[in-house]
């Protein structure tokens, strides 16, 4: 058997930092043969940091995909933006829907198979370890999710992928599963590692980032949801409930205050991706490294002067039409997005204009000043915001929608209210068409936006040409998954059939 060489270094060093900053730091730079790596607690335990370490890798690995970006230049709140049309040609090609099987977001595709193939070693190994039997339960537990979570967001990038559950040796080579058999390999993925019982409902001070059981019945939902399978809506609503029921977690009053770096892991966050500046070691060329976010420079104010915001790139200007969609007295509009011309006649700031400028940027996620203080290599991709992956708000339409679609009872209008009052405006009916309109208010610019025009079935009327978009091409069911890397068809040995695009 070929002998694989475990390099354990910082580079395995896990971005899950809260407050103490000091969570899942691992110091070894010894190199060992994996088969006798795996015989202790604090080995599993290492070997549980390194598939938490991809999470971080996707807003930049030699590509531009931050999962918010990359879903929101799919869907009609958000323009691609950039110096011009040539600057970012992946990005530009997904937001027109005439992506390749060489030019497609193909580091996500690798991250993702990267994330897998660690959490699978840590289930493989667990098993024959001597420790505490409860401490492994919850090791594997993790590893199951975060595994899970790969998968979906292969599943609902590309469809039909190669699926393994125990990972492959030379040639490296396994069949590729349809979509629907994806959907129901990592579904089951997802309730063995509930069943098991052992992840925390939350996590505790100072392990902010780890997989809890609030974090997985939100990724177990969201799946039920995308894939439209009623028959899980009555589990969905059950644990939508258990998290609202255990009142550990809640709405905050201030909603711009949430995407501050003092609004990190409030009583609303649910699970963050975790960045940090102090001490962050990202660079260009090592961009795997531990430390901060490149994304609140990719979509900052490009050129901009002021005493606010840093100055950026100019990528994911937001519509105008999205920042008129509110109402005047939601405090979401100006909690969420940037109108730089009211920024400007209030504070005398500046900026330049770049390709597919609207005059709007996405506040929730632009670099502020000082947002990449204590880096120790490259300030750009060392800024410390975290990405807020799923909040309490997200719980409460979850289970309101699930409740008029029919998965049991529940009062889905106070469910409703709570997010309406919380933004200041007046109630509406809890219809199904009003609480997805309701998502894409609360939701503006977290990637979720495009998930739910495709699971809803109306992604073909709204996603049409529009030269306001910049776009010739519209969405058709055929846009739904991506094309295959060309690389990977070319490594499959003809077991990978492409997608048609």
């Amino acid at each position: 058997m070929k002998k694989i060489i475990l390099i354990l270094s910082t580079v395995f060093a896990l971005g899950l930092y809260s407050c103490s900053d000091s969570f899942l730091v691992v110091e070894s730079k010894s190199s060992i043969l994996e088969s006798d790596y795996y015989k202790s607690a604090d080995r599993l335990y290492s070997g549980l940091v390194a598939a938490y370490d991809p999470l971080q890798w996707f807003d930049y690995f030699y590509q531009y995909n931050s999962l918010n970006m990359i879903s929101d230049i799919m869907a009609d709140d958000i323009y691609c933006g950039g110096s011009n049309e040539g600057d970012q040609p992946i990005l530009v090609k997904t937001h027109y829907y005439t992506a390749t099987p060489t030019d497609v977001p193909n580091m996500i595709w690798t991250t993702a198979y990267s994330g897998i193939n660690r959490s699978n070693i840590v289930i493989a190994k667990a098993p024959d370890i001597e420790m505490d039997e409860s401490l492994k339960a919850l090791y594997v537990a993790e590893a199951k999710v975060l595994k899970a979570y790969y998968y979906n967001l292969l599943w609902k990038f590309w469809g039909n992928i190669p699926y393994y559950d125990e990972n492959l040796s030379f040639p490296y080579i396994c069949d590729q599963m349809q979509a629907d058999q994806v959907y129901q390999s990592v579904i089951t993925i997802m309730e063995e590692a509930l069943a098991a019982n052992v992840l925390p409902l939350k996590a505790k001070v100072g392990e902010e980032g780890r997989i809890t059981r609030a974090m997985a019945y939100m990724l177990y939902t969201e799946m039920v949801l995308y894939q439209n399978d009623e028959s899980r809506f009555g589990k969905a609503l059950q644990y939508m409930k258990e998290i609202i029921d255990s009142k550990q977690y809640s709405l905050v009053s201030d909603f711009k205050g949430i995407w501050e770096e003092s609004g990190e892991w409030g009583p609303e966050s649910i699970w963050e991706i975790n960045y940090i500046s102090e001490g962050g070691v990202r660079d260009w060329g090592n961009p795997i490294a531990t430390g901060g976010s490149v994304y609140p420079v990719l979509i900052g104010i490009p050129g901009y002067v002021g005493n606010a915001f840093c100055d950026g790139w100019g990528f994911s200007p937001v519509a105008e039409s999205v920042y008129t969609m509110y109402d005047q007295e939601d405090i979401r509009r100006d909690g969420g997005i940037l109108n730089f011309s009211k920024h400007a006649s209030e504070t005398g700031a500046s900026y330049t204009a770049r390709w597919q400028n609207t005059g709007y940027f996405l506040l929730k996620y632009i670099g502020r000043k000082n947002g990449n203080h204590g880096y120790t290599a490259d300030p750009n991709l060392n800024y410390g915001n975290n990405q807020r992956v799923y909040r309490y708000a997200e719980t409460l339409l979850n289970a309101a929608e699930l409740i008029v679609r029919g998965a049991g009872s529940g009062d889905a209008q106070s469910y409703l209210n709570q997010i309406r009052t919380r933004a200041k405006v007046a109630p509406v009916s809890a219809t199904l068409d009003n609480i997805l309109e309701e998502r894409h208010l609360e939701f503006m610019g977290e990637g979720k936006r495009y998930w739910d025009l495709v699971r809803s079935g109306k992604a073909q009327s709204v996603l049409t040409a529009d030269k306001h978009l910049y776009r010739t091409v519209s969405w058709t069911p055929q846009k739904k998954y991506w094309p295959i890397p060309q690389s990977e068809i070319d490594k499959s040995a003809g077991t990978l059939t492409q997608n048609p695009y």
